[in-house]
């Protein structure tokens, strides 16, 4: 497979680096694929998106080459088996970096916005009853008017001092 892949590309008159601007796949990871060398790679899930979309440029029979490249990832060691798909493996950042993975984020924006503005009208409603508590006078015990000595049981007239 590999072979093929570096055959193709020649024959097409490709570069390297012509490739990996094209598919913006690495161009040490293109050498890699031509060379055989699956060791570079990270998870085999690389390998097979790679091949699929350098082949795919090259305009070669995809899904041969990829059971090609099952045969052969299945001859590695690192990459014979696949890991598994469940159990107790992975870590917390993992498990949570997957979830974060599923979120629709043009919906979680719009449900975010949405809080951010409920809790601003809730601030500000607390804000303002706290306020108005503090700018509101003490209450005052009702009282009875009472004159005082000497000042006439009458209130003045307009006009006299």
């Amino acid at each position: 497979m590999a072979e093929q892949l570096r055959r193709a590309r020649e024959a097409r008159n490709l570069t390297v680096q012509g490739v990996a601007e094209i598919t913006k796949i690495r161009t040490d990871h293109i050498r890699a694929l031509e060379e055989g060398n699956f060791d570079v790679f990270p998870a085999p899930v690389y390998i097979r998106g790679f091949v699929r979309t350098y082949s795919t440029l090259l305009k070669l029979n995809v899904s041969e080459l990829m059971s090609e490249l099952e045969l052969e990832l299945a001859q590695t060691h690192k990459f014979a088996e696949p890991p598994p798909l469940s159990g107790n493996r992975g870590t917390l950042l993992d498990k949570l970096m997957l979830q974060l993975s599923k979120v629709d984020w043009q919906k979680a924006a719009i449900v975010l916005a949405v809080l951010v503005v409920l809790a601003a009208i809730a601030v500000a409603v607390v804000w303002s009853r706290k306020l108005a508590k503090t700018e509101s006078a003490p209450p005052v015990k009702p009282g009875l008017y009472q004159p005082k000595k000497g000042s006439g049981d009458t209130l003045p007239l307009p006009g006299n001092k």
